[in-house]
Formats: structure tokens, C-alpha cells, sequence
């Protein structure tokens, strides 16, 4: 990986989220929360539709930050869920995702990670730690 500067930006990703991408995660994960799956049990309990599982959305970030840095450099992701990802039937949702370096000390970056749905940011407190070494 080459030196970076801070205020780097790198080259933002689209992610597609739709339902059948859901019911595969929800499988592989064992998460089978009906908020996922099951729109009319999602508006029973106050959602405006279906939403994307959390750790499915912060994966997709994560998945992110592995493809700019290579997974083995990634030393650190975290984030926070600050708002849901909905997902209406037979419709394709775009996760945006992009970063931009805040700090470079010594063969370490910090990456700020921006994850936006439909220009809402859905993921907040987002940072990774890469090493260049």
C-alpha cells in the first residue's frame, strides 16, 4: 500500500442491498429476527418496512475498508448503528460507502468511514486503523 496523506480520500463503493441478499445473510448468520424478512411484522412493531440486518450494514463497510487496504492490514473497524437500512419489496437499496484518512502516523492510518442510504448517513462513529507495513 503507498503512503497516504491526510484528507485522502479513497474511491467510494455502492453496495446493492435487497431482500434476497437479507434472507441470505439471515441464514449464513443465523439472525432470523422477522424485522428482516417480514414486512408486515416490521410495521407492527413501528419500522416503516423490512430493514437490513446492523451487522449486515457494518459488514459491508467492513468489506470496504478490507478492499482499500487488504484485509490483512485492517487492524481495527468500529462503528455505531444509528439508523436503519430499509429495504422495500423488489427494490434494490444502495449502501454508499466511502473514506477518508484523518490520521497518518508512522505507517498507520486512521480512516474515518462515511455509509450512506439514500443520503442518510446509517452508520456513525465509523473508523478503521490500517497499517501500511
Amino acid at each position: 500500500m503507498t503512503a497516504y496523506l491526510v484528507g485522502h480520500e479513497f474511491e467510494p463503493k455502492v453496495f446493492i442491498i435487497n431482500r434476497a441478499a437479507l434472507v441470505a445473510y439471515a441464514n449464513a448468520s443465523g439472525d432470523l429476527n422477522p424485522i428482516h424478512q417480514d414486512e408486515e411484522f416490521a410495521k407492527s412493531v413501528g419500522l416503516d418496512d423490512v430493514i437490513a440486518h446492523g451487522m449486515y450494514t457494518m459488514a459491508l463497510a467492513g468489506r470496504y475498508v478490507s478492499e482499500i487496504a487488504g484485509s490483512s492490514a485492517v487492524k481495527e473497524f468500529s462503528a455505531k448503528f444509528i439508523k436503519p437500512v430499509v429495504v422495500p419489496v423488489n427494490t434494490d437499496v444502495e449502501l454508499n460507502v466511502s473514506g477518508k484518512v484523518t490520521e497518518s502516523d508512522g505507517g498507520i492510518l486512521k480512516v474515518e468511514v462515511t455509509a450512506t442510504c439514500g443520503g442518510i448517513k446509517v452508520l456513525g462513529m465509523a473508523k478503521a486503523v490500517i497499517s501500511l507495513s
